[in-house]
């Protein structure tokens, strides 16, 4: 056995030995860093805000905020990028076949997810109004 591999294993039988301490600690600094990261987050953003609005203008600032909102939303997908792609050339609703229009215009025609809220996983493109009849 290498000297890597001895403190490998060394590292692996004290974090064992010590599992409960070692994760109280991380809490602890979690919680006393927790004030301190979001102060400077909001540094942060006051400092690049302007920038951080023109990124989100561009192509591939919307494809990342779109992604990003979905999971958050609970999409899961294998690929979503070419999800993303597929998003953007969608046109017409695919189970009514209305032509998509503006959220805010009244409509209920603006594009939607259609997805599995108990596992996630993407169904089809929707008009609002479809989305919501299928709930």
């Amino acid at each position: 056995m290498d000297k890597k591999e001895q403190k490998k294993a060394y590292m692996k039988a004290y974090y064992l030995k010590n599992k409960e301490k070692i994760v109280e600690k991380q809490k602890e600094y979690k919680e006393r860093i927790k004030e301190y990261q979001k102060e400077y987050m909001k540094e942060y953003y006051q400092k690049h805000k302007d920038k951080m609005k023109e990124w989100n203008k561009t192509p591939a600032g919307k494809k990342s905020s779109t992604i990003k909102n979905w999971k958050i939303r609970g999409l899961v997908c294998e690929d979503y990028d070419s999800l993303y792609d597929r998003y953007i050339e969608s046109k017409n609703c695919e189970e009514c076949g209305c032509e998509y229009g503006k959220f805010g215009d009244g409509s209920w025609s603006f594009r939607c997810m259609d997805h599995s809220h108990i596992t996630g996983l993407f169904r089809n493109f929707l008009c609002c109004g479809c989305n919501r009849k299928r709930r």
